[in-house]
């Protein structure tokens, strides 16, 4: 069993003991520290928008979640089956005070999260994070006595109004789309996309669909993360049926993969790069991703005439870089696509209208063509486990020194940037273990590069 309590959120297996797994004890404990920290000294009733995806596990949570916070006196929203982006959206068109989105992300099926919003649909930041930690160990709960309990509302039109929203951004062309006459394939792992893509898809105008896995039973099929090894049915479908591409995305619909109609995997890294550079031909200005990202969006950014920003990893600091340097787009190297016309969250319905516009008026027949138009980078993911007696931020500063003549950021780890190639060094939270992300012209070179700085670091042990 497995429960990890952290800034941005609750997750864990479900099943166990207290404190070991995701248990009702600790929804309920946990819920009510939000709740408590909602409130605060707010004299108004509190309302709170949750959403679900299509976990076995996700009625009883949410069960949990809506009768604490009731019990707390807030009045309860309720998307029901719904995405990340969706219940990010409703909290500001709801006028709510927060959110709460019942999913694990791309974690499989045995865990559940809650991801915890402010009243802006965001996530909450570190400092609230922090101070919402502090409630849940002290037990600092002051529940609603029965004349003040919270109300429950479900509402289901968010799926229509998350779509139209989308209809109404100035770069999505619905005609554009339709006159291409897509064949269009989609792998939504059993989860709520199997609601959300046939229907936003079916609004875009594309009428030919190939559905795999889209029924919200929670029964996913393969490993939910839409990395390509998990992905060789979509492939092998589009090749066989002649698709034109196919959409990927995992149970809480935030993260966006593409398969190319050779079957070809597009890159997660390049979902970002590719609907970047398009809005940067339309809309001149800056981009921003996490350090761990490829170097291809600051190539594409430069020439398009905006300027590149890095920060640290994780969404919350995506965003605030963002905003402090008016990006009009970003996101993160997981195929996380941050559009702030529409919101300020990871939102694959929006990637996929703005993928689907950008294909549909460029001068590419394929979409492996239109990838092959993007600088190719390769990126090597290695760890080095270390034992706990060792200083590992001693050692991260060495490796600072030793390549102190080279371009290095250190807000997040140590990044060394070289003329053609990075490496990115980062501390694991949990566990006495260095990240090593490298990326290169090729794969043997973004290796090569992994094994080098290994070396050095083992030189400093």
């Amino acid at each position: 069993m497995t429960l990890i309590k952290s800034i941005s959120g609750i997750r864990g297996t479900i099943g166990g003991k207290p404190d070991e797994g995701l248990s009702p004890v600790d929804i309920v404990r946990f819920t009510s520290a939000y709740g408590t920290w909602l409130k605060g000294s707010n004299p108004k009733k509190i309302t709170v928008v949750i959403g679900r995806d299509a976990r076995i596990s996700g009625e009883m949570v949410s069960n949990l979640v809506v009768g604490t916070l009731q019990g707390l006196g807030i009045n309860v929203i309720d998307l029901g089956f719904s995405t990340t982006p969706t219940v990010e959206v409703a909290v500001p068109m709801e006028e709510a005070d927060g959110g709460i989105i019942l999913t694990a992300s791309h974690n499989p099926k045995q865990w559940n999260a809650l991801k915890l919003l402010n009243n802006k649909g965001e996530f909450i930041s570190g400092e609230d994070g922090t101070e919402l930690l502090t409630i849940a160990e002290a037990n600092a709960f002051d529940y609603a006595e029965v004349d003040e309990l919270g109300s429950y509302t479900k509402n289901d039109t968010y799926l229509e109004k998350h779509i139209q929203s989308i209809l109404d951004m100035d770069l999505v062309d619905v005609e554009a789309i339709k006159s291409k006459g897509f064949k269009v394939a989609i792998d939504c792992v059993n989860s709520t996309g199997g609601i959300f893509l046939p229907a936003l898809l079916k609004a875009l105008g594309v009428t030919n669909i190939i559905e795999l896995y889209c029924e919200p039973n929670g029964q996913f099929p393969h490993n939910p993360e839409p990395l390509p090894e998990n992905l060789t049915e979509i492939s092998k479908q589009i090749k066989e049926q002649g698709a034109d591409v196919g959409f990927v995305v995992d149970p809480d619909v935030d993260r966006l993969c593409m398969v190319c109609e050779n079957g070809d995997m597009f890159g997660e890294e390049y979902t970002l790069v590719a609907i970047a550079d398009y809005v940067l031909k339309h809309t001149k200005g800056n981009t921003v991703s996490n350090l761990s990202s490829t170097r291809a969006l600051r190539d594409v950014t430069e020439k398009n005439g905006g300027n590149y920003f890095a920060s640290s990893v994780g969404e919350v600091n995506v965003v605030n870089m963002m905003k402090a340097n008016n990006a009009v787009i970003g996101g993160e190297g997981n195929g996380g696509v941050i559009y702030p016309e529409s919101h300020y969250g990871r939102d694959a319905l929006v990637g996929i209208a703005l993928f689907l516009t950008h294909f549909a008026k460029s001068e590419f027949k394929t979409c492996s063509e239109l990838r092959a138009s993007y600088p190719d980078y390769y990126i090597s993911k290695n760890k080095i486990q270390l034992t706990p007696a060792i200083d590992v931020d001693a050692i991260l500063l060495k490796m600072k020194e030793k390549y102190s003549h080279e371009d290095v950021n250190d807000i997040d780890g140590v990044k060394i940037n070289f003329e053609s190639e990075w490496v990115h060094l980062r501390k694991s939270n949990t566990e006495p273990i260095i990240r090593i992300y490298s990326e290169s012209g090729t794969m043997e070179a973004a290796d090569a590069l992994a094994q080098k700085i290994i070396t050095d670091i083992k030189s400093f042990i």
